[in-house]
């Protein structure tokens, strides 16, 4: 329940930051996405070695202390900017906000679920990590509805404050958890983790399943960033000002969100127990392969959402494909790390989570912009968008049953056997 709580506020807060983010996006359009993510890709590269050499060097209670801290000052340390952002203007500030909400999700989001396989064993991780996740998905869902209820009275700017104040309480919550698994006779959380600073870029070429999860990683980015590609060229369009974009982005978030809550409170949670966290990958593989023929074949027809109306590409993609990245994906992808190592739980981790989801992001948006030039139309870009889910459903379940990962203790799940070619 406190795990539960915790990452309530975490995604809370992450949440009210979002369409801050891309309402940024929004006010420039795609074009210029791939300078926002070629300087998120640098800024990670960089990031890569001094969070290894953090995680090497700190106890796991500093760790989350330290970071945390961090990013609740820059929170603060953002509003006067965004209060000035017409001045500033929203390229320039896009750029560092767009890098600083990267490192944002490296330090507080995957940290989180760093934190969490360290606590919970493999047996436990799929018994309660689809209820963790549903307290994050009801803070993903608070937190389009306080910036919803809040945009029109207070402005963009002041959200940064919320969200802060989001944040000092997860960060309160998830030292108490580290304090009572202190006490427990196998806690290791005093030890720290050692190794290469390196170790996270080395364990991708040397372990099978980081190089199921860097790519599934690359798969997922492809179709998911090319739908926010498009929605930013249409929020350009039709959205003048800062507001009305960060409500239409929230509109977006909110929808996803639902969906992945009750794909939390009913699918989910049966599928990893009954099924195995395997599953949990090859799935949501297979709903954006049908999705993504569907767009093929009927194009991209206009549909209302919340009041607004979209093309239906934007509709299915960042809704359905979204709602069960967080709903079923994430849950199953975080099961699985219990049963590796802890130095890969934290360095490998969260180098494929943000090294390589941004490389994807640079590389998506690059192509959809060249393919555009070319006169590339929504379908042939979903017709792409099919090829690379069908290319993830076949990763997928070699990763849920990669052979370096250690036995799982749910004795009712036989899995399949999978060659090493």
């Amino acid at each position: 329940m406190l795990s539960a709580l915790a990452f309530f506020f975490v995604m809370t807060s992450y949440y009210i930051i979002r369409p801050v983010r891309d309402q940024l996006s929004g006010a420039v359009g795609s074009q210029s996405l791939p300078l926002f993510y070629g300087a998120v890709f640098a800024v990670m590269l960089l990031m890569t070695p001094l969070f290894g050499a953090l995680v090497s060097r700190f106890p796991r209670r500093q760790l989350l202390g330290w970071s945390y801290s961090f990013f609740i000052v820059c929170l603060l340390a953002f509003v006067p900017a965004f209060m000035a952002q017409d001045r500033i203007g929203a390229r320039e500030l896009g750029v560092v906000f767009f890098v600083w909400v990267s490192v944002f999700n490296l330090f507080v989001v995957s940290l989180f679920w760093s934190f969490m396989a360290d606590i919970f064993s493999s047996g436990q991780a799929r018994r309660v990590f689809s209820l963790i996740a549903l307290g994050g998905m009801a803070g993903a869902i608070f937190g389009p509805l306080v910036t919803k209820l809040l945009v029109h009275v207070i402005g963009v700017a002041p959200l940064l404050m919320v969200s802060a104040l989001s944040l000092v309480a997860s960060l309160l919550l998830l030292l108490r958890l580290s304090a009572g698994h202190d006490q427990r006779p196998d806690s290791q959380a005093d030890e720290v983790i050692g190794g290469s600073l390196w170790a996270g870029v080395k364990q991708l070429w040397s372990q099978p399943f980081l190089r199921y999860m860097a790519l599934l990683m690359l798969f997922g980015d492809g179709i998911g960033t090319l739908a926010y590609a498009l929605v930013a060229d249409y929020a350009k369009a039709h959205f003048a000002d800062a507001v009305a974009r960060t409500a239409f982005y929230n509109n977006l978030d909110l929808a996803t969100n639902l969906l992945g809550a009750v794909l939390q409170l009913s699918l989910t949670p049966w599928l990893l127990v009954r099924r195995g966290a395997g599953w949990g990958l090859v799935l949501p593989s297979l709903v954006n392969l049908i999705l993504l023929a569907g767009v093929a074949l009927i194009g991209s027809g206009m549909v209302s959402l919340f009041g607004y109306t979209v093309p239906l590409l934007l509709a299915v993609m960042l809704v359905i494909t979204r709602g069960f990245a967080y709903g079923m994906t994430k849950p199953a992808v975080d099961a699985l790390y219990t049963r590796v190592p802890r130095e890969t739980r934290y360095k490998g981790k969260n180098f494929v989570e943000t090294a390589v989801w941004r490389f994807g992001d640079l590389v998506v948006t690059s192509a959809v912009s060249w393919l555009r030039m070319l006169g590339w139309g929504v379908g042939g870009l979903a017709l792409a968008g099919a090829g690379v889910a069908a290319l993830a459903a076949v990763v997928a379940r070699r990763a849920g049953w990669s052979p370096d990962l250690a036995p799982d203790e749910h004795t009712a799940v036989k899995p399949s056997p999978v060659s090493n070619s």
